[in-house]
């Protein structure tokens, strides 16, 4: 017997193709690394037209909406799924735009604690430029690493594990990803892995949705650079934004080199969401236990 609430339990049907079908068996490793692909094509694109704000912002929002079509495309060919409803259009606006506010009044939240506890050595005006330029970059940034950590990863993890181990390896595997930064430290990683893993996913498996953790990670993402210009996660790649803000003091502050996603302020605040998101996720009946393997029946 085999359960609808499980898909990885249902076989390919007797009319698909052998191909397909072993194709869709490795479905976890060829997604990952087709999707691990489209997102380092698209960051290597973005990087190169980041310096021309008039194309960065257009080359990153269509590169958002090709990585979404490829996505559809290898969901359909390799999983042999006829739709993606983790991209339903049902609430797909309202909870772009909701995820949108809430990352940039968490981060703004964030900046501002930081500058109560004396955070902020200097602060400059930036660029028109570099904010709209910035808003192309982290688009792009955003749909990638969703759809390729809480689209694939998680996703794909949690038919297996349940919904607690995938929340829980995703969200370090994600943290894991930023130690390639120049200014990487381990606990800037793991504090990535607290904060916006857990805080992501959370708002997946209360959705059921990528739209509220794409706009919740491009709010935040297009918040640091965008506007505050401060590092992002460890990147040695300078950000220009609205305002040039310069921060001093201790790392538990700061965040030091790492940028303030490392703060413990940056913890506590996600921490709010997160808790607030789980909480529906368990109301609703969203947190999803180990299934047990079906027993094929003679």
């Amino acid at each position: 017997m085999t359960s609808p609430e499980h898909p990885e339990n249902i076989l390919p049907q007797a009319g698909s193709t052998t191909g397909r079908g072993r194709l869709r068996r490795f479905r976890f490793p060829v997604l990952l690394i087709a999707l691990f692909g489209v997102m380092v094509v698209a960051g290597g694109i973005t990087q190169l037209v980041l310096p021309v704000p008039i194309l960065a912002l257009p080359v990153g929002v269509g590169l958002a909406i090709a990585a979404l079509t490829c996505y559809r495309w290898l969901c359909r060919a390799v999983e042999l799924r006829p739709d993606t409803p983790e991209l339903g259009e049902t609430g797909r606006w309202s909870q772009l735009r909701r995820g949108t506010l809430i990352g940039l009044g968490m981060f703004a939240g964030l900046m501002a604690l930081i500058a109560v506890f004396g955070g902020w050595q200097q602060v400059s005006w930036g660029s028109v430029g570099g904010f709209l330029g910035t808003a192309g970059l982290m688009a792009s940034v955003a749909v990638t690493e969703e759809l390729l950590f809480r689209g694939v990863v998680f996703r794909i993890m949690e038919e297996r594990t349940g919904t607690v181990i995938a929340l829980v390896v995703s969200g370090l595997l994600f943290g894991a990803m930023h130690l390639v930064n120049a200014n990487a430290t381990l606990w800037g990683a793991f504090a990535i892995a607290l904060t916006a893993g857990v805080m992501l996913a959370a708002a997946y498996i209360a959705t059921r949705s990528l739209w509220l953790p794409i706009g919740l990670h491009f709010a935040w993402n297009f918040a640091q650079a965008g506007i505050f210009g401060v590092t992002v996660s460890g990147s040695a790649v300078p950000s220009e934004g609205l305002l040039n803000v310069t921060l001093s003091g201790p790392s538990a502050l700061t965040g030091g080199a790492f940028g303030p996603e490392a703060s413990l302020f940056a913890l506590l605040i996600c921490m709010v969401p997160t808790i607030l998101l789980l909480r529906r996720a368990a109301r609703t009946g969203q947190i999803r236990p180990r299934p047990h393997r079906a027993k094929l029946s003679t």
